[in-house]
């Protein structure tokens, strides 16, 4: 009984060391990619997913106004996110950096918008603009320091029909002198199959 114990022992050993990095240092798993999709019941918005569009975010984005430029050549319309650091980018190609900033400012009402620069250059943001504090909560919402979304329709005259465009919650009701504008909900779902994509900025 005494060798047996002393057998298994060793082999317990044996498998932990293996098991340990070499250098040292331990595996870091990548950032979680994901969708998003507003929840809004009884609305234009409900379930619609979320795209990239001219520096914007997007729902109910026309097919004619599809740009994502994907990998496998196929252009989507849900967009692919992955939090690091605090900050959000898009899951873009790598030798392109697609990230947001939100300004929740007096002048910024909560806009959200993404910056576009090459991997090896760099990006200034501007005096108000915030890139830390995205989070998902136990709900598998995203938030900003806490603070959920407002969507606005491009056209309040026609909100079944048009595209809308997602801010910051800045507290308000309707960011950057638009109307109609709702509260939404971001729910974000697992990408199984992540695929990079780069959203054309505005020009």
């Amino acid at each position: 009984m005494q060798l047996t114990t002393a057998l298994l022992s060793l082999v317990a050993a044996a498998a932990t060391t293996n098991a340990a990095p070499t250098d040292g240092a331990a595996c870091v798993a990548p950032p979680r990619r994901f969708g998003i999709m507003a929840l809004r019941s009884a609305s234009p918005i409900h379930f619609a997913s979320v795209s990239g569009f001219q520096n914007n975010l997007a729902l109910k984005l026309p097919e004619n106004e599809l740009e994502a430029q994907c990998t496998d050549g196929v252009t989507r319309r849900e967009a692919t996110f992955f939090i690091k650091d605090g900050e959000l980018f898009l899951y873009t190609p790598k030798e392109t950096i697609q990230k947001l900033w939100t300004d929740r400012s007096g002048m910024g009402t909560g806009v959200l918008q993404y910056a576009t620069y090459p991997k090896d250059g760099s990006w200034t943001p501007g005096r108000n603009f915030e890139t830390k504090g995205w989070e998902i909560d136990e709900n598998d919402n995203l938030l900003f320091k806490g603070s959920s979304f407002i969507a606005c329709p491009w056209d309040p005259k026609a909100p079944e029909t048009t595209k809308w465009t997602l801010y910051v919650n800045a507290g308000v009701s309707n960011p950057a002198w638009n109307e109609g504008c709702l509260g939404v909900t971001a729910r974000t779902v697992t990408a199984s199959e992540p695929v990079r994509c780069t959203y054309p900025p505005r020009q």
